[in-house]
């Protein structure tokens, strides 16, 4: 039930961004580079990530105990962070169908890696590009995803992005590293 909850929270997210962030001239110059990194740690799963202060901003809305979004500077690119509980005990295989079917149907797939604890999913839906990854910790009773969201025509720079941004992320396993509490 809170998975279902989850993916919806994060399926209007990404409908919204996908639908907000269309094509068009960007503020953030491909040469910037990444500095001012924030990190983003949840307390009570354990995960952190860290992102280009200097490209990304909170989002005045749409966050929650187990997830936040986060704009970037131009309106143009989206950061979803999130981590919660698999109440409803959905395999990882499910799950990732479930993402797939629900936040990104009719998209052209580009990376897709599947690992024994992990998977990404990466592509174009529209004008927009999408990189999801995914972690199931704790034997599969928790999950932490994170999601950068780009016009496709501005590749060049936010994939860029991903990678610095995929160097800086640890999956969680509780508050004190034992996938406590779940």
């Amino acid at each position: 039930m809170m998975t279902q909850k989850i993916s919806k929270f994060l399926g209007q997210i990404l409908t919204i961004a996908i639908a907000a962030c269309t094509c068009g001239s960007s503020s953030v110059a491909a040469s910037k580079r990444f500095a001012d990194w924030a990190t983003i740690s949840h307390p009570r799963h354990g995960f952190q990530i860290a992102y280009p202060g200097n490209i990304f901003a909170p989002s005045g809305g749409q966050s929650s105990d187990d997830g936040q979004v986060f704009v970037s500077h131009d309106g143009a690119a989206k950061l979803i962070v999130a981590a919660f509980a698999n109440d409803s005990g959905a395999t990882m295989a499910d799950y990732r169908a479930q993402l797939l079917n629900e936040n990104y149907e009719g998209a052209d797939i580009d990376f897709a890696p599947i690992k024994q604890n992990w998977f990404i999913v990466s592509g174009t839906r529209g004008t927009m590009h999408f990189y999801e990854r995914v972690s199931f910790t704790c034997g599969g009773r928790l999950i932490n995803s994170w999601a950068l969201l780009y016009p496709a025509s501005m590749r060049a720079f936010y994939d860029r992005a991903v990678e610095a941004i995929a160097r800086t992320y640890s999956p969680g396993a509780g508050h004190e590293g034992r996938c406590d509490g779940l």
